[in-house]
């Protein structure tokens, strides 16, 4: 019997979003995998007091631990938001040399939400990215879901994240194609909104 494919899981979102925070019981309980990359966490490890600072070399760091858990064919889950095209060509590389690619997208229904939970965020301690760049990270990523990464995926789900601390699916599919959509309305206007003729 052969073994089982390794896990590539993307956690995806905006800012804001909630990601971090789900997104460590998502990797261990969900998926039971053992390695979670963040470049969040790993820039507050090398500049505790001002992350910030550290965000590029973290960046840095973050595609290096990826390779080398690729290049062991470990399973593991990274969070991004998706405004880099980037990891595009990585995951269909992965996808060739046997990974199973999982794509959990976190959706907040505007801009302006994602500005707010930042802001919260940062009240409570937490770390500020600057207005335009969620903004911008906000259109570039959902842009991106649609047009380059749910294609790439072997299954995907979006979910609505806008109540704090209750997911609600949007959908679910792989590849392209959706298979199990639960807000048909909400499905179709982000598909008009966001998406190409790669999906239906």
């Amino acid at each position: 019997m052969s073994e089982p494919a390794p896990l590539a899981v993307v956690i995806a979102g905006p800012n804001g979003a909630g990601k971090s925070t789900l997104a460590p019981a998502i990797a261990r309980d969900g998926f039971q995998l053992r390695d979670f990359v963040n470049a969040d966490e790993i820039a507050r490890g090398l500049s505790g007091f001002d992350p910030a600072s550290a965000a590029l070399q973290a960046g840095r760091l973050m595609l290096r631990r990826l390779e080398e858990l690729a290049s062991h064919r470990a399973s593991f889950a990274f969070e991004t938001t998706l405004a880099t095209r980037s990891y595009a060509p990585w995951l269909r590389s992965l996808r060739t040399a046997g990974y199973q690619v999982e794509l959990l997208f976190v959706w907040l229904p505007s801009p302006e939400l994602a500005i707010q939970r930042v802001a919260d965020r940062v009240r409570l301690g937490g770390h500020d990215i600057p207005v335009d760049v969620v903004r911008r990270r906000y259109e570039l990523g959902l842009r991106n879901l649609f047009r380059l990464y749910l294609p790439i995926a072997d299954r995907w789900t979006v979910v609505d994240n806008s109540v704090g601390g209750s997911l609600r699916v949007i959908a679910a599919g792989a590849a392209a194609t959706p298979h199990d959509v639960r807000d048909e309305a909400l499905w179709s206007a982000l598909v008009a909104s966001y998406g190409s003729e790669n999906l239906p």
